[in-house]
């Protein structure tokens, strides 16, 4: 390298690292100054118009336009709003209402025609006729059958006398303001069966005793073997022409004029359910505000479905027939029409039905016409309440439920105030600019 080159080299390089120096010094020793920062957050967003419920859009007609919507109002109301829930039940067959009728001593049944199960029968007709068996067989039978039938007719008389002193009770409890007509239906209906009960034992016990006096005569005539109580036979059990011993049952006769209801109640609505109001019974299709055959609670044995997690609740109601007196009376009292509906539509046992049931409610609720409900988009409801001159304000409503073409509702209005029931969507879609 020549010494010129050399020396251009070597100020060049000290050029190059008199600028790094310069460049590091600046960086530590003039060190940018960072912004001070502010005590206070900036304001991210403003509302110029907040909204607020009480101050809601307002739309004023004029009268033209008033008279041409044809606007009309109703005032909101508190009154009582007895709410039903629906549920599913069985029809089944009360106690004491399903008889077994039995052979009273051994015998053959007589020739004649064949009993069909279903068949409509009335107390005091012979279903079957028995011939007694004259055999000293027979005879020892028969007369242990007496002595049996004679203890049968005491513990029959017995329990009609303390179901008939229960019933007097429930009555005077009642009487002095202390009771429920609830236990006096009860008792009553305990007491009509055990009068059944002492009735068919004697029955027997002079049924036997007529067939030992002939027998002691030497002659026997057929027993006839007949229904205590009318009602439809549920069972047959023997023919004509077969021997039974003493004891068999023949057949089995269920009397339907009331049917008990069955329902299934899940637990947590249990407490919901007021016991105290009749229920009502029609089709699976019904609904709550449907008319349906009016029923009433009864005292049953408790019953449950862990499995499910539902009890049972027991209601009884009468089964519509045209040919019972006992509901043509019902019927006629209860003023006809709404209940003589179902006249012709008789249930059995198992059938399934729709229960519609009575909720506890408060005393009163504050309602307005279904037809003043306006929903927006974002699924509030809203009512229109008028104001003077024109004047129509919207206002927020919290909808409980619907019972037919009322609203009931948890928050509105006060009560007095007049709604629009007629144009309130017209109001709607003059407020938010929405029209066809």
């Amino acid at each position: 390298m020549s010494y010129r080159n050399g020396l251009i080299t070597g100020i060049f390089g000290t050029a190059v690292a008199a600028s790094a120096l310069g460049a590091a010094g600046w960086f530590f020793l003039v060190k940018p100054q960072e912004p001070a920062k502010s005590s206070a957050p900036g304001v991210q967003a403003t509302v110029p118009k907040p909204f607020k419920e009480d101050q809601g859009a307002t739309v004023v007609l004029t009268a033209d336009s008033e008279a041409k919507l044809a606007i009309r109002t109703a005032p909101v109301e508190r009154k009582p709003m007895p709410r039903k829930r629906v549920y599913g039940g069985e029809v089944i067959v009360p106690p004491g209402r399903s008889l077994v009728v039995s052979a009273p001593i051994a015998g053959t049944l007589k020739q004649g025609p064949v009993p069909v199960a279903g068949r409509a029968v009335r107390a005091g007709t012979p279903v079957f006729h028995l011939v007694p068996l004259l055999d000293p067989v027979g005879r020892a039978n028969l007369a242990a059958s007496r002595v049996d039938a004679e203890g049968q007719v005491r513990g029959a008389e017995e329990q009609y006398k303390l179901t008939r002193i229960t019933f007097e009770r429930a009555k005077d409890v009642l009487a002095g303001g202390a009771g429920r007509q609830r236990d006096v239906d009860d008792a009553q209906a305990a007491m009509e069966v055990a009068k059944q009960a002492l009735a068919a034992a004697t029955a027997r016990r002079e049924l036997l005793g007529k067939v030992l006096g002939e027998l002691d005569s030497g002659s026997a005539t057929p027993i006839p073997l007949e229904p205590p109580a009318d009602g439809v036979l549920r069972n047959v059990t023997a023919l004509p022409g077969q021997t039974v011993p003493a004891g068999a049952p023949v057949f089995e006769v269920v009397n339907l004029d009331a049917v008990w209801v069955r329902v299934p109640v899940y637990v947590g609505d249990r407490d919901e359910i007021d016991a105290s109001a009749p229920a009502g019974v029609g089709p699976l299709s019904a609904r709550g505000g449907d008319v349906m055959r009016p029923a009433e609670l009864v005292s049953a044995p408790p019953t449950a479905n862990p499995v499910a997690g539902t009890v049972d609740l027991f209601y009884s109601t009468l089964n519509p027939n045209p040919n019972a007196d006992r509901w043509r009376a019902v019927v006629g009292a209860a003023g006809g029409a709404p209940i003589a509906a179902f006249a012709g539509t008789p249930v059995g046992p198992g059938q399934r039905v729709a229960v519609a049931l009575a909720l506890k409610e408060p005393a009163e609720a504050l309602t307005v016409p279904w037809a003043a409900i306006i929903y927006d988009y974002h699924g509030g409801a809203w009512v229109y309440v008028k104001g003077a001159n024109y004047t129509y304000t919207r206002e927020r409503v919290l909808v409980r439920h619907v019972s037919g073409e009322t609203a009931v509702l948890a928050e509105g209005p006060a009560p007095g105030k007049p709604v629009v029931v007629t144009g309130a969507a017209e109001l709607f879609g003059t407020e938010t600019g929405f029209s066809k």
